[in-house]
């Protein structure tokens, strides 16, 4: 080897590496301890105040509201002391890492909840059939602003649309993934990522036993089907974070779905419009998975995105 081979050699061995191979298995375990003690603190944070009321109370609500913000808010300190004990380096800043950040700010906003509103296709049209409202006057509901000083008066629409998403996200998406990343590798980490989530659902099984609200089968397989969903779920939005690169594209979807709840599937099979509505649950689907890919190319958003850029193989997922 000349001087010169031993010159560049010694350069590439001092610069960082985020290649998934390259990062010892301890750092990994960092990763995970890291991701279970926010979610523990998150979920934590809903129980500091001591009630006999139930969840759905607005004075819960408003106290959880308190705590889970805090949280929250505290939450990018868990990424800051991962980076700190890891010693990654990475290029982008904390908050761009975290998906908060202006380029490729609109399609972020657009391109997400379009393809999560293709997905619903059929209950979109199910609920436009049973709507009792023509397009005009749901129009003119929409941009009154009675309406929305209603929605923003009720504590549960808050909690539903605008708190649990933001802070749902932040947490177990823009904190997170991150941290997994570096570890897992992209494609190994959407599918990590919502365990933590879904996990962190089963307390709601606490409440429903406290207050004796169904049988003890029956709360038990409700919260397995709920952790299936919400893990799918979490799936579906830890793509779109990692694909944006955007924060508001997984609060935006997650709003949404919110919103529209799990397809009533049994409500479908008895309406008057079965054969319709089902031709659209299916063409959604279809048209769902032929344009998952497409409606999140990195380039919209500026590729590569912050967190594809903590591993120097990011793989099909990233680009």
């Amino acid at each position: 080897m000349n001087d010169d081979d031993d010159l560049t050699a010694r350069f590439n061995s001092d610069q960082p590496n985020y290649n998934v191979a390259s990062v010892p298995d301890g750092l990994c375990w960092v990763s995970i301890i890291s991701c279970l003690l926010l979610a523990c603190s998150y979920v934590g944070s809903l129980y500091v105040w001591k009630s006999n009321l139930p969840r759905d109370h607005p004075a819960v609500i408003k106290r959880r509201f308190t705590s889970v913000l805090i949280v929250s808010a505290l939450s990018p300190v868990f990424v800051w002391a991962w980076k700190d004990l890891t010693g990654i380096q990475p290029g982008p800043s904390l908050l761009a890492l975290m998906g908060i950040r202006l380029e490729g700010l609109l399609p972020a906003v657009i391109l997400p909840l379009l393809l999560t509103m293709v997905l619903f296709l059929g209950p979109l049209i199910q609920l436009a059939m049973d709507c009792p409202w023509g397009f005009i006057d749901g129009m003119k509901v929409i941009v009154d602003p009675c309406f929305w000083a209603l929605c923003l008066s009720d504590m549960r629409w808050l909690r539903n649309q605008v708190v649990a998403p933001l802070t749902e996200e932040l947490v177990f998406r823009a904190c997170m993934l991150p941290m997994l990343v570096p570890c897992a590798g992209p494609s190994k980490s959407i599918f990590t990522c919502p365990l933590f989530f879904g996990v962190a659902h089963f307390h709601h099984v606490i409440e429903l036993l406290r207050f004796g609200q169904g049988t003890v089968s029956g709360i038990f397989l409700s919260a397995v089907f709920q952790f299936s969903y919400t893990a799918v779920f979490g799936a579906y939005t830890a793509f779109i974070f990692i694909r944006t690169g955007h924060l508001v594209g997984p609060v935006m979807c997650h709003s949404f779905c919110n919103y529209m709840g799990f397809p009533a599937l049994s409500a479908v099979l008895d309406h008057p419009q079965r054969s319709t509505i089902l031709f659209f649950y299916v063409l959604g689907v279809i048209l769902f998975f032929l344009l998952l890919f497409p409606m999140t190319d990195p380039l919209f958003f500026g590729s590569p995105t912050p967190v594809c850029t903590l591993i120097s193989t990011p793989g099909s997922i990233c680009s």
